[in-house]
């Protein structure tokens, strides 16, 4: 597994020239099928997206096929840009309502972007209770 805390800040690299196109930012995760769609990624001033297909690998730096893989987020990664759906530093709620402490960061699998735990405060949830994200809170399903 991957955490999200082990990748912010890593260059992304592209391997057919092996320099450093941009820097991680960020991570965009749909939370209806609590996957990764993208990372976000920023060269300078300019903030863009690395979608989830076009990336080749995780280690010492995230691996890109080329440099136009970084590219403003579109489809569903364009919806879920941005501080209403980032899940890091919210409350996580269950279903019920009962809150059970907050998110602090993400652990997924590197091979097919699966988010596998929300780390909290008070312990990791699986990331298979993943229900929502909203302005307020996550959502996950109660036990």
């Amino acid at each position: 597994m991957t955490r999200y805390s082990g990748i912010h800040g890593l260059g992304i690299v592209d391997t057919g020239n092996a320099t450093t196109v941009a820097r991680v930012d960020g991570i965009i995760i749909d939370p209806v099928t609590a996957t990764v769609v993208a990372i976000e990624a920023r060269a300078g001033r300019s903030h863009s997206a690395v979608h989830w297909p076009d990336i080749a690998g995780f280690g010492d730096a995230v691996t890109v096929a080329s440099p136009g893989a970084i590219r403003p987020a579109d489809g569903r990664a364009a919806e879920l840009r941005g501080a209403r759906h980032d899940l890091l530093r919210k409350r996580v709620l269950t279903d019920a309502g009962d809150e059970i402490g907050r998110v602090v960061d993400i652990d997924f699998d590197p091979r097919t972007g699966t988010v596998t735990g929300l780390v909290t405060d008070n312990g990791t949830v699986d990331g298979a209770r993943l229900m929502g994200c909203g302005s307020y809170a996550v959502v996950v399903r109660g036990r």
